[in-house]
């Protein structure tokens, strides 16, 4: 009676004192209950890798392949993309779990005293000790053979005068096997979480293959880019510095007497207005460059972050300019892009779920038999043979016991499963659909990169020329210019109207650099392009 005395006043302490002001004793109670109390951190994140092989003389020198493979290694959007393969990963491996085999075991010692209301029980004050264990193993195999094996020991000792047999050990050993007839008969039923399992695994491999494809193409943009912020800033300055020899020329001749007072006003504009040109250029870049250094990580490094960028790769194209057709593209495309992975996985999924939907229709038919063996620690004459010979009766069968049943479950009605079945259905439909968008989506953007590399080549080439005549169209005017023959707006025109051409074929040529990437990731050869392999994350 004590000992519960004590456990009550235990719990009254415990509990009663934290009513009142349950709110303000949440974090003391969530200590008194370990929580919050010696939690290991979560491991850090690993640093970003590589950077600090390209940092040279205050500058993180890169080529385009450069940027790509730190790319690969430090971007955080690739990271958070990957995790659904590692999950489709985890879940193949939690499909095999049916049929893992389980053991089992366990023992209880229970003492009972008890008062005799009757001399028929043996004793005035029964005194009864009971010791129990128990081992068992099953298993379910991929046909759906469910087989189990349990071992029982039970040893019983009474103060009971009537008990002839005392202590008793008694053994038992039984093996049951069950076999489904109909529904969940077969491999197929049992194998078919897995096969799914692993079309999963396939098309999150498939759909990290495309995101990746996606984001090295952004990657492959922004690199650009902050070219074309670079070069857009190199032909400001240099329009500024012609605007600003023009404007020195201009006050000269204004001293000599040779210019009128109110003409400098023109060129002093022009030299004013690109200095507006040129301090937009600067914070473009700087826009531009902020973007980049996220892709590859570097804004995750203070020491790499504060680095200029000197990217190497020229945006003017070398060599002759690729030419391909739609029904070429077209062609790569339906082999290589990895959307059409994913729609095939997943119809072939949708072709497993519709077949285990028709199983669960099926009456519930199983077929089992056991055979067991028991044993007592007692001969035929009445001696104690001890747990040995207990056993011995036990194993060798000698007093079995076995049968056999065959139970049928036949629902009248369905509705569950026969839903199942009709969400099956649907969920292909809707499926094929969706494999048509896809096929729709991917045929449009491969007519449009086509027709945007075929656009982008002809404007590299009018560019070029365009810059050609401008320049020339400068000579001549400045040429006038100095015989007195034009105005100074003329030449102050001519040189924006270089600045613009020059800017356009910069434009132009980056225009070609995209378009040319941006075909290759509508064909799905963009990763192969720059020897990128997916690869599953290893266990």
């Amino acid at each position: 009676m004590s000992v519960v005395h004590l456990f009550v006043a235990v719990v009254f302490f415990l509990l009663i004192p934290g009513v009142p002001a349950r709110a303000q004793n949440a974090p003391l109670l969530g200590r008194s209950l370990g929580i919050g109390r010696h939690q290991e951190p979560a491991p850090p994140l690993a640093p970003p890798q590589g950077l600090q092989d390209h940092a040279s003389n205050g500058k993180l020198v890169l080529s385009l392949d450069d940027t790509i493979r730190l790319a690969l290694a430090n971007n955080t959007d690739i990271r958070l993309d990957r995790s659904p393969m590692e999950f489709a990963q985890n879940n193949l491996a939690r499909a095999h779990s049916p049929f893992d085999p389980v053991a089992t075991s366990s023992f209880a010692d229970i003492r009972a005293k008890s008062l005799t209301t009757s001399t028929l029980q043996g004793a005035l004050i029964l005194n009864d000790l009971t010791q129990t264990t128990q081992l068992g193993y099953r298993e379910t195999f991929l046909t759906g053979t469910n087989f189990q094996t349990a071992f029982n020991a039970n040893k019983f000792s009474t103060n009971s005068s009537f008990n002839t047999v005392n202590p008793s050990l008694s053994t038992a050993v039984q093996f049951t096997i069950g076999q489904p007839l109909l529904r969940n008969f077969g491999l197929f039923p049992n194998r078919a979480p897995i096969l799914i399992a692993q079309r999963t695994l396939k098309q999150a491999r498939a759909n990290f293959t495309a995101q990746v494809n996606n984001i090295i193409l952004g990657i492959i943009g922004d690199y650009w880019s902050v070219v074309l912020a670079r070069e857009n800033l190199s032909v400001q300055q240099k329009s500024l510095d012609e605007a600003q020899k023009s404007y020195d020329h201009d006050k000269k001749a204004l001293s000599l007497g040779a210019l009128p007072p109110l003409d400098i006003y023109r060129s002093e504009s022009q030299v004013a207005s690109r200095r507006v040109g040129l301090i937009q250029a600067e914070y473009s870049l700087k826009q531009a460059a902020d973007q980049f250094r996220r892709d590859i990580g570097a804004d995750l490094d203070p020491a790499v972050r504060v680095l200029d960028l000197e990217l190497t790769d020229q945006p003017a194209p070398l060599g002759d300019l690729p030419a391909t057709d739609v029904a070429t593209a077209l062609s790569r495309a339906l082999t290589n892009r990895p959307e059409f992975e994913t729609a095939r996985q997943q119809l072939a999924s949708d072709d497993l779920s519709i077949r285990l939907a028709h199983n669960n229709l099926k009456p519930d038919l199983e077929l089992s038999g056991f055979y067991s063996g028991n044993g007592l620690n007692n001969s035929p004459a009445g001696l104690d043979i001890g747990l040995s010979g207990s056993l011995k009766q036990t194993f060798h069968f000698t007093y079995p016991t076995y049968g056999a049943s065959l139970s049928l479950n036949l629902p009248v009605r369905r509705h569950s499963a026969q839903a199942n079945l009709a969400d099956a259905l649907a969920g292909r439909r809707q499926d094929q659909y969706q494999e048509r968008r896809t096929t729709q989506s991917i045929t449009l953007e491969v007519t449009n990169a086509v027709h945007s590399l075929e656009e982008a080549k002809l404007t590299v080439e009018a560019a070029k020329v365009a810059v050609n005549l401008a320049q020339e169209s400068l000579h001549a005017d400045e040429r006038k210019y100095e015989l007195g023959a034009e105005p100074v707006f003329f030449v102050l025109d001519a040189q924006t109207q270089l600045a613009q051409a020059e800017l356009n074929l910069i434009q132009a040529q980056v225009s070609f650099q995209i378009a040319v990437a941006q075909l290759e990731h509508a064909t799905g050869d963009l990763l192969e392009h720059h020897h990128v392999e997916i690869v599953e994350p290893a266990r």
